[in-house]
């Protein structure tokens, strides 16, 4: 019925953050190379998340909060807050940069943050596309509702809505917030799915689902989703790349060879200097806590 990948923790300071795509037992689901479960975590007054400068190729950046803000810079000179139900997609395409922050009014006060940053692979004949970002606001993101459920279309269509953030390839992306005892059906459409509950409790066709972990489910099947207490569930998924992708740190590519151009060009400076935040930079690590298992 489905495989489960267990997520890794990792300790960044602030808060955890529980990361299971890329996993040695599995790369992608659909266009998702990259799924990561931020928070829930506070901030003390004057602390905050400090994402310094980094760089991207050949993917697609999505980031969607629960709790919290975030600023976004970077070498296109994009300069937007997102808060939650918001969803930031940042192409990088033949390369970009960029920065996250907590805003300066969230740090003066102390604010939560909670939320996911997920990487989407772009398809074959995309990979070097020009860079480029999309803000769509909370109110623009379609939203599901039905007894006790309620659920965002963040990409793709689903349940009769769609959203109308770009696609580089077929994708789905949905926040699904569910009352205890409700259900919603997952929809079997897409060539790969996968559920994560990340908060609460829900279960699968009756089977239990484990907190963080991410579930991926048998193709063509269509199941029923079920809150055991008020929960939040994520599905995500799309279409099947049938072409292999690398990770190395920050870069997605089909060419190890263009991942290692992107690393000279990061070391070289070639990727730019983002306005308003050019004072400092993540270095290119020696041993990357991201990569993929050919």
């Amino acid at each position: 019925m489905y495989t489960v990948i267990t997520p890794s923790t990792h300790d960044i300071g602030a808060f955890d953050v529980r990361r299971t795509l890329p996993n040695k037992d599995r790369t992608m689901v659909g266009p998702f190379i990259f799924v990561d479960q931020f928070g829930p975590a506070h901030f003390d007054i004057g602390k905050g998340m400090d994402v310094r400068p980094h760089p991207h190729i050949n993917l697609a950046t999505v980031t969607y909060l629960f709790e919290g803000a975030i600023d976004h810079r970077d070498t296109l000179g994009t300069y937007a807050t997102i808060r939650p139900g918001a969803c930031n997609l940042m192409t990088a395409g033949r390369g970009i940069a960029h920065s996250e922050r907590t805003p300066a009014a969230e740090r003066s006060a102390g604010s939560a943050i909670s939320g996911m940053q997920t990487w989407l692979a772009l398809p074959d004949g995309k990979e070097e596309i020009a860079p480029a970002f999309e803000h769509v606001a909370k109110e623009d993101l379609p939203l599901v509702e039905d007894a006790g459920v309620s659920a965002r279309v963040i990409m793709g269509s689903l349940w009769g809505a769609t959203s109308p953030i770009t696609q580089h390839s077929a994708t789905i992306y949905a926040d699904i917030l569910m009352n205890a005892g409700a259900s919603i059906p997952i929809e079997a459409e897409a060539d790969e799915r996968a559920v994560l509950v990340a908060l609460g409790d829900a279960t699968l066709d009756g089977e239990t689902l484990d907190r963080y972990s991410l579930y991926i489910l048998k193709p063509g099947q269509a199941m029923t989703l079920r809150a055991t207490t008020d929960a939040r569930v994520m599905l995500l998924g799309g279409e099947a790349f049938t072409t292999p992708r690398h990770v190395w740190w920050n870069f997605v590519s089909s060419s190890r060879e263009r991942i290692n151009q992107a690393k000279h060009d990061w070391k070289e400076g070639a990727f730019g200097l983002i306005p308003g935040d050019s004072d400092e930079y993540i270095p290119l690590p020696e041993v990357p806590k991201t990569v993929s298992y050919p």
